[in-house]
Formats: structure tokens, C-alpha cells, sequence
């Protein structure tokens, strides 16, 4: 994964970068139309539902993203009943990584693995507590972006060719739960780095441990390597920096609106296309999509105090998730 390099491609990105697009610009759109656009900004967090299981068939999906989908809804309930009370969504967010990266290791979930559980129940308790928005229209609204999102995940079944697939059993899908080697190192690193950041968090900014900590696990990832762990390390701490300036050039536009809705539904098509094989890169646009998104439903867009307090979370939970991969054995040496 070097700074100067792309890895090779993995077959064609543009069907999942649509969805995504979609699943975050389209609640968007239509909720701005009504009147009612911040519960479009929380509807577009619905779009992580798509990010998962993109490799399957959309028939193999279909089975998958509800599991996805329901588990990003009890997070964010979660996340609401915490907000209020930095102890409560401290020990949240512990509780959340530690089981949602059990439960995605242990069934080989695939990337990205447990990050997002993490980053929507601290997005929740964020968003109610510094938001005029009620509980109850925070989790109706996100919940309603999962079943739209995972409705266009659906669209390939619409033709006969999405159809053709014969459906793999759940199981085979979904194996486990067991833990082999490098899923119970990889399990201990996102417990270890959970609970230091928090540490961290509460010392920074209690209000943004989940940040240091979302930083942190994006870093572990679900590759079981010392050198995986570093260069995710770098790429995020560099893309996060890059990306902050990025996103202070995008908010002098001031975008609202429909505008937003479009500029936030390009920036996750163009992530999607290039995450695979450049994560600094994917991280320029990542940042200022998530500021943006975050900035809309708190009313903060245009902060560069926000900008700034994200450079700092990010470098501290890189360094800390790069830092976790010295618990990975060294490769052993080949001979000749």
C-alpha cells in the first residue's frame, strides 16, 4: 500500500460507488424538497448499510445487509439513549467496538468491518445531544436511510441477470462464529486501542472519543499484518490533513441544499472507486465528505474548528492503530 503507487484493480467499483452515492445523496434530496433537511443528513448515514458485503452478488446480499442494517440501528439507538453523558457514551463506545469487531471477525463480515458500527452510535449520541432534533426522529430517519439504501443494493435483482446467481446459504455467507489466530489479534488490538482512546478522548475533548477511536480501528482494518498497520497508519494520518484543506476549500461554497446533496453523492461515488487501491486518497475525500455530513446536521458547516479538531483525533487514533500492529509476529524470513 505505498503513497506513490495504486494497487492493482479488483474488478469494476462503479456499481457499488452508485449505490453509495445514492443511499447518501437521495434522502438528501428529497427530505431538503420537504422541508425537513435534517433528517435527510441523518437518513444519508443509512448509506453505510451498501458499504458492506460488496464483493456478493446482489442475491447474497440480500441476506447480508439486513444483518448490517439492523446492527447499525441498534448502535444507533444505542448512541441516543447515551448522548448527554460523556461517561455513558465513553463506555458505549468500548461496548460497541468490542462487540461489533467480535461479531465481524468472528463471521468474516469483511471490510470494513467494524468501524462503522462504532462511528454511527457515536455519530447519534453527537448529533442528539448538540442537534434540534427529538430521539425518536433521529432513529425513525436513520433507520429509514438503512431500508433505502439496501433497497437500491437491491436494484441488480430487478434484471434477470441479477437473478441468474444461485443463493449461497447464510452460513456460507456468514461462517462462524469462531475466532482463528489473527482474528483474536486483531479482535485484541480493537479492544486495546478502544480503550486507550477513550482514555485519550476524555483528555482531548470528551464529546469527540469516538472520533480518536473510529481513527484508530479504520487503521486496525481487517488485515492481520505489522505492515498493513503502519502504512494504514500513514495513509490516514496524510489523507486526514489533505482532506481537512480540501473540505475548507468546499466550505467557503457554503453548499445546502440540493447542491450538497450532489456534492456529497460525487464525493462518495469517487471513495468508493478508489478505496481499494489507494487508502490516502480515498481519505481526501472521505474527511470532507463526513464534515460536511456531520457539519449539515448540527448546523456547523464552514467550522475549521471542527477541521482542525478531526486532524488532531485522526492523528491520535492513527498512531495508536498503527502502533497496535507491533502485536502481529513478525514475518517469518525466507530462505534463498
Amino acid at each position: 500500500m505505498s503513497l506513490f503507487a495504486f494497487a492493482p484493480s479488483r474488478g469494476p467499483r462503479w456499481p457499488l460507488a452508485t449505490q453509495a452515492a445514492l443511499g447518501i445523496a437521495v434522502p438528501i434530496a428529497v427530505m431538503t424538497a420537504l422541508g425537513q433537511a435534517p433528517l435527510g443528513y441523518v437518513a444519508a448515514s443509512g448509506a453505510f448499510t451498501v458499504l458492506f458485503a460488496g464483493s456478493a452478488a446482489a442475491i447474497d446480499r440480500a441476506r447480508v445487509l439486513p444483518l448490517v442494517a439492523a446492527g447499525l440501528i441498534a448502535c444507533a439507538v444505542l448512541g441516543v439513549l447515551a448522548s448527554g453523558s460523556d461517561w455513558l457514551v465513553s463506555i458505549g463506545v468500548i461496548v460497541v467496538a468490542i462487540v461489533s469487531a467480535a461479531l465481524s471477525f468472528g463471521f468474516r463480515l469483511g471490510p470494513p468491518g467494524p468501524l462503522f458500527f462504532v462511528l454511527i452510535f457515536g455519530l447519534s449520541a453527537h448529533v442528539v445531544a448538540s442537534a434540534p432534533i427529538t430521539p425518536l426522529a433521529y432513529v425513525v430517519a436513520l433507520s429509514a436511510g438503512c431500508v433505502f439504501s439496501y433497497l437500491v443494493a437491491m436494484a441488480p435483482l430487478l434484471l434477470p441477470r441479477g437473478r441468474s446467481a444461485a443463493a449461497r446459504p447464510l452460513s456460507e455467507l456468514l461462517p462462524g462464529p469462531s475466532l482463528d489466530a489473527d482474528s483474536r489479534v486483531l479482535l485484541l488490538r480493537v479492544a486495546i486501542v478502544t480503550v486507550i482512546g477513550v482514555l485519550l478522548g476524555l483528555v482531548i475533548d470528551p464529546a469527540r472519543t469516538y472520533w480518536v477511536v473510529g481513527s484508530a480501528i479504520a487503521v486496525v482494518g481487517v488485515a492481520a499484518a505489522r505492515r498493513a498497520a503502519f502504512q494504514r497508519g500513514l495513509h490516514r494520518m496524510l489523507g486526514t490533513i489533505v482532506g481537512a484543506g480540501v473540505y475548507a476549500l468546499l466550505a467557503l461554497l457554503h453548499p445546502a441544499g440540493l447542491w450538497l446533496a450532489l456534492l456529497l453523492g460525487a464525493l462518495q461515488f469517487t471513495i468508493e472507486l478508489v478505496v481499494v487501491r489507494h487508502y490516502a486518497l480515498a481519505l481526501v475525500f472521505i474527511t470532507p465528505l463526513v464534515l460536511l455530513l456531520t457539519g449539515a446536521a448540527t448546523g456547523g458547516i464552514g467550522s475549521m474548528d471542527v477541521a482542525w479538531e478531526r486532524i488532531v483525533d485522526t492523528l491520535a487514533g492513527a498512531a495508536l492503530g498503527a502502533a497496535s500492529g507491533l502485536l502481529h509476529r513478525r514475518p517469518a524470513a525466507t530462505a534463498g
